[in-house]
């Protein structure tokens, strides 16, 4: 399970990490939202998060705090990309240049990319506001015997990916 605020990185590690192990990557973002940016309401999204961390193996990314127990869960490693905000900002501020007028390939059809005030706020305000919970969270999971990773930049995540020893082999019996 791959978390951290926008533009950490999330989905970019996801598919590196599908790559690596051959697992099936589920991006959250994908599954959440409809066509022209429409959410589902909180009940169908919380039973088709738990119908989608119930899968034998699996990578996911994404925050989503409401489901985020149920991920945790379910997940053997927790991966959280604890960034600086500006360079969230910066990466977030990238994409949207990157895939102007299109939706990005961890996205659903009909999602062009977008950026707003809201969705820059949120991530400036993480580590007030979520960056504390989800530690907690990450601390409980630790405790029940969950591999939980912290990564604070690029070259820690290119180390981890080097050092962790992550191999298809090693898939059979995983879920990230």
């Amino acid at each position: 399970m791959v978390i951290g605020t926008g533009g950490a990185g999330k989905s970019t590690l996801a598919r590196r990490l599908g790559d690596i192990t051959g697992l099936p990557v589920i991006h959250l973002d994908r599954e959440h939202w409809q066509p022209g940016w429409v959410e589902p309401p909180r009940d169908e999204w919380a039973t088709k998060v738990n119908e989608l961390a119930a899968r034998d193996r699996w990578v996911m990314d994404g925050n989503y705090g409401g489901t985020m127990g149920a991920r945790i869960q379910r997940a053997d490693t927790v991966v959280f990309l604890d960034f600086p905000r500006l360079l969230c900002i910066y990466r977030a501020l990238k994409r949207r240049v990157v895939y102007r007028n299109r939706q990005r390939p961890d996205m659903t059809p009909g999602c062009d990319e977008k950026i707003d005030f809201k969705f820059l706020k949120w991530i400036w305000d993480y580590n007030r506001t979520r960056r504390p919970g989800i530690l907690q969270m990450l601390t409980e999971a630790e405790e029940d015997g969950k591999t939980v990773v912290i990564l604070r930049g690029r070259k820690e995540v290119e180390r981890w990916v080097r050092t962790a020893g992550l191999s298809a082999a090693d898939a059979a019996a995983t879920s990230a």
